[in-house]
């Protein structure tokens, strides 16, 4: 449908202006303003004679008027549209009202680079006709979902829903049979020994961050993330409130000793940690760094919060246990989503934690955005009960460890006076250092020249000695893959002829 909605606008009758005029000046008011854009469709001429109860016949000399101006054309069968010939017309909004609502700058938010790199992300993922490859985001190919089976999922909760009259406002804490799916999913494979009381539906694992920082943190608690980490978890931490401490990690996990030295030294009021496939580097956390974890957790009463990003996605051997797996006195939050294992876009994610967490959990959701999406929960419960969720990442996993190979095979052939790989046995990226002599700054635009979207180690700590990338795959096929290192690889070529210069 071209006009789904009636267009607002309204004549004088009596006035020295005639109706045409009155009706033609209006229409070229709103392409100057910019609410009709080039394209637009306007009304039939019957259609708007009759919302403004006027003669069918004065609205043809309007349009005609315009369309010998050139601010209207024709389209026979179609209608008549704004003539694309006004974008060469000044149709720029103008403020209707001016700015007056006084923001508080007492809450921290996002800085002004991050929210730029995430518009920039933001506008390749979207666009249609992008030619940009993307190497700095670890989210799943979206290709390989099969549709047909989702769209059925889909039609079925609709159809549920519907006839029974069930799409009301609902439980906050998500649909019942997603959530006892989730449960029979990580209490099966996941070791988990979970209740219904013990779990929430998120629109994403970021929401629940958020959540446990709200329950968490009084103003300038200290909140401990590791050196290298999730950026928007630590802006999370920040518009709480808190206090961030920063501790050591490397291949075999965070450095205790260093944590224990803060607790000593600060009043932690918690720890962030990414132990399945850490972000950024992609280090899976040892079995004795996490038990060695918990047993500092209970000496000085900090709280743990677990996110699972990437535990999915396992090449060489078992996922070892979860921190909350391993937990026997209350203190983990695990928070889950299937970002990765769908696509983001689905917005799930779950909160897994002691009863009293998701209880006020429950209360800050209401007030945030009252419940979920109850049709996309009630499909994928249906995905997890029916096996088709665990089917898919069988074949994500065989998929994105070939694309995973391809890549490191790519850099250890392409790249390697650049960089070095950093082992990683999980996840949908991998981590490369680079050579002491890569300017990181200079590399992202030269990057940005190729059209290629990177993220270097200046997006994930504002303390750095040393440089690196963080290179997702799962997103790109074989060829794309293929094309990416090529860009990577002249831009990296761009500072080496610096230096030849030089």
């Amino acid at each position: 449908m071209l006009r789904p909605w009636n267009l607002n606008m309204e004549v004088v009758r009596g006035a020295a202006t005639p109706i045409h005029i009155q009706i033609a000046e209006t229409i070229i008011d709103e392409i100057q303003l910019g609410r009709f854009l080039p394209g637009s469709a306007l009304p039939g001429t019957r259609e708007l004679s009759n919302q403004l109860n006027i003669n069918r016949k004065t609205v043809v000399q309007a349009y005609d008027e315009l369309i010998s101006k050139g601010w209207l054309t024709t389209e026979s069968k179609r209608g008549t549209f704004v003539s694309s010939r006004v974008l060469m017309v000044n149709h720029q909004a103008k403020t209707i009202k001016p700015e007056s609502i006084q923001v508080s700058p007492k809450k921290h938010r996002m800085p002004d680079a991050m929210m730029t790199s995430l518009d920039d992300l933001q506008q390749i993922n979207t666009s249609a006709t992008s030619d940009y490859l993307s190497l700095s985001n670890d989210d799943p190919d979206a290709r390989l979902i099969p549709y047909q089976i989702f769209a059925r999922s889909m039609r079925h909760a609709v159809t549920t829903l519907t006839r029974n009259n069930k799409l009301y406002y609902s439980d906050s804490k998500g649909s019942v049979f997603l959530r006892q799916a989730i449960l029979n999913m990580l209490n099966m494979e996941g070791g988990l020994s979970a209740e219904l009381e013990n779990i929430c539906i998120l629109r994403g694992s970021q929401m629940g961050l958020f959540l446990a920082a709200r329950l968490l943190i009084e103003a300038d608690d200290c909140i401990v993330v590791e050196q290298l980490s999730n950026p928007i978890a630590r802006e999370t931490f920040k518009n709480c409130g808190a206090n961030l401490l920063y501790v050591a990690h490397d291949q075999d996990g965070i450095h205790l000793e260093t944590l224990e030295k803060l607790c000593i030294n600060h009043p932690v009021r918690a720890i962030y940690v990414t132990p399945h496939h850490q972000i950024p580097t992609g280090v899976v956390m040892p079995m004795d760094n996490r038990k060695g974890l918990l047993k500092l957790a209970e000496r000085y009463n900090f709280a743990i919060i677990e996110d699972a990003n990437g535990c999915e996605f396992n090449y060489e051997k078992a996922a070892l246990r979860s921190l909350m797996c391993l937990d026997k006195s209350g203190r983990v939050i695990y928070l889950g989503s299937f970002s990765k294992i769908l696509a983001p876009g689905f917005r799930v994610g779950y909160m897994v934690a002691p009863k009293s967490v998701i209880k006020h959990s429950e209360s800050d959701i209401t007030i945030i955005d009252r419940q979920g999406n109850t049709l996309v929960e009630l499909a994928v419960a249906e995905l997890l009960q029916s096996g088709e969720i665990k089917r898919h990442i069988t074949k994500s996993i065989k998929v994105y460890l070939a694309r995973k190979i391809h890549l490191t095979h790519l850099i250890q052939s392409e790249l390697s006076e650049f960089c070095h790989i950093i082992p990683s046995s999980s996840g949908l990226s991998l981590w490369v250092n680079l050579a002491s002599d890569i300017q990181t700054d200079l590399l992202l635009k030269d990057a940005k020249k190729q059209k290629l979207k990177l993220n270097c180690i200046n997006h994930y700590s504002d303390r750095h000695d040393a440089a690196g990338l963080r290179l997702g795959f799962a997103h790109l096929n074989l060829d794309e893959i293929t094309l990416a290192v090529q860009s990577l690889k002249k831009a990296l070529m761009c500072q080496s002829k610096i230096y030849l210069r030089a």
